[in-house]
């Protein structure tokens, strides 16, 4: 099943997260703001109390069940989309915001230098809960799955790093604060090695989610 690092991680907690961390603070927001709590503290909320209604339903009934449960969380998921998509203003949340950065809708400096979060690719996702279907380590286990994490300046780094450029109608690709990443504090921290230990899964790098997300833009004409 899969579930969100969004129902693992609280914002603004300095701190490594790990599957035993829940984001009890985006629920607790929601119950105290109602209507006027911010739409992603909603999201949040909606992931950790969907995913927990999950556990509960498993643990209650697991004995009696013939399947048992292994849920995913990824942080943003980005890489090339499989589906037919009319327009970037298609895409989902993340990628969307990956494609404004990278192709310079969104330049603003704190954005670029300071703000990000961990990431993987659409494709090892996939790989993901293939493995845990494969796995009998898996059953009954949260497994948290990123690559690690980023700010967005290390996006724009990449995509002017490729040669030859992957995105041939894009040639003056937005510059913003280059090497900027390098001293950027994390913005979120996962420890992941539950998803090594049990899944051995291998990820994608920045380079490569970069260089076929890039062609994949270039096919579709954007």
């Amino acid at each position: 099943m899969t579930s969100s690092a969004a129902s693992v991680l609280e914002i603004g907690v300095d701190k490594i997260f790990t599957e035993a961390n829940w984001n009890e603070l985006a629920v607790r927001e929601v119950k105290e703001q109602g209507d006027a709590a911010p739409g992603m503290t909603k999201y949040r909320a909606s992931k950790t109390l969907a995913e927990k209604s999950a556990w509960e339903f498993y643990n209650a009934n697991k004995a009696n069940l013939e399947w048992d449960l292994s849920i995913l969380n990824p942080p943003f998921v980005f890489g090339p989309a499989i589906h037919e998509l009319e327009s970037p203003d298609a895409l989902n949340t993340s990628l969307r915001q990956w494609y404004d950065a990278v192709l310079g809708n969104n330049q603003n400096e704190t954005f670029l230098k300071v703000q990000g979060s961990a990431y993987i690719d659409v494709r090892d996702v996939a790989e993901a809960h293939t493995l845990a279907l494969e796995k009998e380590a898996a059953g009954g286990e949260r497994i948290i799955i990123s690559v690690g994490s980023y700010v967005w300046q290390d996006w724009l780094d990449v995509a002017r790093s490729l040669s030859p450029s992957p995105i041939p109608s894009h040639p003056n690709l937005p510059v913003g604060y280059p090497g900027a990443g390098a001293t950027a504090k994390p913005p979120v921290r996962y420890d992941t090695s539950k998803a090594q230990r049990i899944l051995g899964l291998k990820y994608r790098t920045k380079v490569e989610v970069t260089r076929d997300t890039l062609a994949d833009f270039e096919r579709r004409g954007w």
